[in-house]
């Protein structure tokens, strides 16, 4: 991968949960791929979440339903 195409593969975020701002590797890199767990999906219209809104997502997703 070239460093150009590399840096294309790295996007700017602002977290849609929280506003945080954190970068998202698209060629597999990416933070996100460290969390355990299943990741949820963003919401229509939505983007990525930052690690905290992300983690909290994934224990609100885990947890047994009343």
């Amino acid at each position: 991968m070239t460093r150009q195409t590399r840096q294309q593969a790295i996007r700017r975020l602002a977290c849609s949960g929280c506003g945080t701002k954190f970068t998202c590797d698209l060629s597999g890199n990416c933070w996100c791929a460290e969390e355990a767990g299943r990741k949820p999906m963003p919401t229509e219209g939505g983007d990525c979440l930052c690690r905290d809104c992300l983690r909290k997502a994934v224990s609100r997703s885990s947890s047994p339903k009343a």
